[in-house]
């Protein structure tokens, strides 16, 4: 794909960073929006009169149709054109983030969460879609995808920071509006500075859209019920049953449809899952560690909703400093050391998370395991995604992106729900910090999990076959 030029002068090297810099605005747009509100959620319960449990589906409603609808999201990228597909999503985002940030009752948050997560859903797996098309080399391709990496794996925290702010200066209502400009900027000028990628003539797979989208919502909506309910409880376990039906069934419309929502093949590689495996269980982990510490910056330590975000900033800058050598470090020693290293990383960081006590400050209690940990998961984010997006041919990279945001979020929301569960059982009444060492405890046995599994997925060094730091995408 090519930038569009308008005219016969050749693209400039100019507008393809401008529209490299407008995809990637959006996708740090969408990578925020999950827990910009955290924050802020003390106060959207006292404006529109939340009852503590209705206060969870601010970030479950979202949670659930973005995690339900990605695959079919990427999938009409790679059929109707991923500029198309793109922009439609942003301005569905835009608009539900103007509804949400005016709403007046709960109600009418929790429907414009809903709309957001669609709308993010048809954008997202266009935006690492556009990045693979648009470059010209390996070169540009290597720069692209190391800038998606960068701004994805910082997007979360930095909502937590920007949440922070706004909610502490101006409004909580400004977590969701401040969407809005940028959005509309977005969709104003991607037309202008991209052109459309080459529609697939295909006939959707519409049993398969059907049964993904509703056995991603059953799976998403069991984790959200276990951290809810419990894992016994009847609504979880047959939220999990159904999700299982329907992804059965979902593997055999594929297997029979001449072209299936997912090609199946991509599934067979096993370097790729590894790759969603470590993936899901270290997002997982990280999302339990930015949900679980906000809280304690504010329940125990005492802070506003501005110094908590600000307690975030060295994990975002730490991740966004270390991904830009991660090319480097996967050249010189492979996505196989990487993964096992940022995972180990991980589990130690969540060890020293399970300390924290009544008494704690933030230095050194906090600081330290938060660097350990932000250290970690640029070590993951960077070679899971090369596993994940390695050889995936041109005319299914949207499909493919929206599998590796699935992964990312089932596996948060499954992160969530185990450690805000085994924190629920071991927790004792009006002390908060009593429950984290068995939480976080756990979370770290489940990251050193991943490591095993990194190690036993990959051949040492012969894992991917970098260029220039990132594999390219097949053309054919």
């Amino acid at each position: 794909m090519a930038i569009s030029d308008r005219g016969s002068a050749p693209p400039t090297s100019g507008r393809r960073s401008l529209a490299l810099l407008t995809i990637l605005s959006a996708q740090f747009m969408l990578a925020m929006d999950l827990l910009i509100v955290v924050v802020a959620l003390p106060r959207i319960q006292v404006d529109l009169d939340f009852s503590p449990a209705a206060l969870t589906w601010v970030l479950n409603a979202f949670g659930l149709s973005f995690g339900g609808l990605l695959l079919l999201g990427g999938r009409l990228g790679d059929m109707l054109g991923q500029v198309r597909t793109f922009r439609a999503g942003i301005a569905v985002f835009v608009l539900a983030s103007l509804v949400g940030g005016l709403a007046e009752t709960s109600g009418i948050l929790v429907a414009a969460r809903v709309f957001q997560g669609i709308g993010a859903a048809m954008a997202g797996p266009s935006v690492l879609a556009l990045v693979l098309a648009m470059s010209r080399n390996a070169t540009e391709q290597a720069r692209g995808m190391s800038l998606f990496i960068a701004v994805s794996s910082v997007g979360a925290s930095a909502g937590l920071i920007l949440g922070g702010v706004l909610t502490e200066y101006v409004s909580w209502r400004w977590s969701l509006l401040i969407n809005v400009p940028v959005g509309a900027m977005v969709v104003a000028v991607i037309g202008r500075l991209v052109a459309e990628t080459h529609p697939k003539e295909a006939k959707l797979d519409i049993v398969g859209a059907i049964t993904a989208t509703l056995g991603s919502v059953a799976i998403v909506y069991g984790f959200i019920s276990a951290a809810e309910n419990g894992w016994s409880s009847a609504a979880t376990i047959l939220s999990f049953a159904a999700g299982a039906l329907l992804f059965v069934a979902f593997v055999r419309s594929a297997g029979r449809h001449p072209q299936p929502l997912l090609d199946l093949d991509l599934l067979r590689d096993r370097p790729r899952l590894g790759g969603l495996a470590v993936m899901a269980l270290i997002v997982g982990m990280h999302f339990s560690v930015l949900f679980t510490l906000a809280q304690y910056l504010q329940q125990v330590l005492g802070y506003t909703p501005l110094i908590a975000g600000l307690a975030c900033l060295p994990l975002t800058a730490t991740v966004f400093g270390i991904s830009q050598v991660v090319p480097r470090l996967i050249g010189q020693f492979g996505t196989r050391a990487l993964l096992i290293s940022g995972s180990l990383l991980v589990s130690a960081s969540l060890l020293g998370f399970a300390l924290l006590g009544d008494a704690g400050a933030y230095f050194p209690a906090v600081l330290i395991p938060l660097l350990v940990h932000a250290v970690g998961i640029a070590l993951v984010f960077a070679p899971g995604t090369v596993a994940i997006m390695e050889g995936v041919p041109v005319d299914h990279a949207g499909a493919a992106s929206g599998l590796l945001q699935m992964d990312q979020q089932i596996g948060g929301a499954l992160g969530i729900a185990v450690i805000t569960a085994i924190y629920t059982l071991a927790v004792e009444p009006g002390r908060y910090v009593s429950g984290l060492p068995a939480a976080f405890g756990a979370g770290a046995a489940i990251a050193f999990v991943a490591a095993i599994i990194a190690w036993r997925a990959f051949r040492p060094r012969t894992a991917t076959r970098p260029v220039a730091g990132y594999p390219i995408a097949k053309t054919s």
